[in-house]
């Protein structure tokens, strides 16, 4: 049966391509000046803080404030540089107990496990201790340390921002490992290496500088933790011992006990503290974004 086109049958009226576009164009003009109202306010407001904080800890900083210790309540002068060696201390502690932890924990998700129901769980964990309030993870280490060796300690405090630390450097070791070219593996591979080999010679040294600045954005993101430190180093006014038992003088706590005090000594030390402590975690961020610039002009 021969098919009859009638070339007369209606057709579909032409779509108004000028209404449509002209309603396009002003839903682009809308969302565009709202998202530009919307960054100018975040970015004044962050603005406003940092100049804040510059007019007041400027004024706070001396000599002192790097050489002496925290003064007592209601005395003069002093500084807070036991505060600042215990903080470098406990950071350290924390970045060296989760830098191996969370990178092969992250290589084991990226080379090994991959789509295994293992690394489906660890992901999950991973994620819940990314999003955990860290005051929590504060209660968990004072309930595994703390309370059975019978006092605040540096070790609890450097274990608290530890497991804070480690789903960071786990995520970022893992996002990191996955952009490598299965092609270098395989290459690895067909020359007869074994896995281990092929992670350690090609793909750590391919990902190195995502997996370095994952290891200083960790270390940025517990620096400034202040609700763990309370539960398991707390803090002290003077020099900690070198067993690290006891209470550890910190920036965090330091900072959130003297901004509350009615000394005005005090106030102008937390000023200072919050400036430097400021300062260290932007200057290891732009440390951080330097080293991912350099490694993508390669």
């Amino acid at each position: 049966m021969d098919t009859v086109i009638d070339n007369h049958a209606p057709t579909a009226a032409p779509a108004p391509w000028g209404r449509v576009r002209r309603s396009r164009y002003l839903a682009d003009r809308v969302l565009k000046i709202a998202c530009t109202l919307f960054t100018l306010l975040g970015a004044f407001v962050l603005g406003w803080i940092l100049l804040m904080l510059l007019y007041e800890g400027i004024g706070g900083l001396s000599p002192a404030v790097f050489t002496e210790t925290t003064p007592g309540p209601g005395t003069q002068g002093g500084g807070i540089a036991n505060a600042i060696v215990g903080s470098l201390v406990l950071t350290t502690l924390g970045i060296v107990v989760a830098t191996p932890i969370g990178v092969l924990a992250g290589t084991y998700l990226a080379e090994y496990g991959k789509g295994s129901v293992l690394a489906t769980v660890i992901r999950f964990v991973n994620d819940i201790l990314l999003a955990a309030p860290s005051i929590l993870i504060g209660l968990f280490v004072y309930i595994l340390m703390v309370q059975p060796m019978g006092g605040y300690s540096g070790w609890a405090g450097g274990v608290a921002l530890a497991i804070i630390a480690i789903p960071v450097i786990v995520r970022s070791t893992e996002d990191m490992l996955r952009l490598v070219p299965g092609s270098l593996r395989e290459a690895g591979a067909a020359l007869g290496a074994p896995m281990s080999k092929v992670i350690v010679k090609i793909s750590w040294k391919a990902a190195r500088a995502g997996m370095v600045t994952g290891v200083i954005l960790a270390t940025a993101r517990i620096a400034g933790e202040t609700a763990p430190l309370l539960f398991t180093a707390l803090n002290n006014t003077f020099w900690f011992s070198p067993t690290l038992m006891g209470g550890v003088s910190n920036l965090p706590v330091t900072i959130y006990q003297f901004a509350l005090a009615p000394y005005e000594n005090w106030r102008e030390l937390a000023w200072a503290g919050a400036l430097i402590i400021t300062m260290s975690i932007l200057a290891l961020s732009v440390v951080a974004r330097l080293i991912l610039r350099k490694d993508r002009v390669r």
